[in-house]
């Protein structure tokens, strides 16, 4: 029972941690799954469960299955080479993983109609509007279209 626990509150873990953002945490889950693999595979070779092979040529006390100690050491193997390759991936993709916290901008954004344009009109004078601001008449008191005030309109 205690080791049916184990094996939970590392399934449990493993899985919590496969599911963060880092690929370090990742990895760390895989190797916890590893580890509850392995535990799942080497309790399933007690020989109280299962008759041992040849029991007529050995004593039952000394033998041992082979069967899920092998099963066991191809987890090992396994888990391992997923280990060295997902360490691999962290380390070659470190600086794209976006876990870092964004940065704070130094000044606050000014509000859209803040921002001055600076315009030329007809007698070839400059001056500045504000942004969606349209001037309503020309140096001559006429009215202005927007295309007139950046020299599109004809004259």
């Amino acid at each position: 029972m205690t080791l049916a626990l184990f094996v939970g509150v590392l399934v449990a873990g493993g899985v919590y941690l496969v599911l963060q953002r880092g690929m370090v945490r990742i990895t760390f889950g895989f190797v916890l799954l590893g580890h509850a693999a392995n535990l799942v595979l080497l309790s399933a070779g007690v020989a109280s469960r299962r008759e041992a092979p040849l029991v007529q040529l050995t004593d039952l006390a000394g033998a041992a299955d082979a069967l899920p100690q092998a099963f066991a050491l191809t987890a090992i193997v396994i888990a391992f080479s997923i280990t060295i390759y997902m360490l691999t991936l962290a380390g070659a993709g470190s600086g794209d993983d976006d876990t870092d916290d964004p940065p704070i901008p130094a000044d606050k954004p000014k509000p859209p109609g803040a921002e001055e344009t600076v315009t030329e009109t007809d007698a070839g004078s400059t001056e500045k509007i504000q942004r969606g601001d349209v001037p309503s008449a020309s140096p001559k008191g006429e009215g202005m279209r927007t295309s007139d005030v950046h020299g599109e309109g004809n004259p």
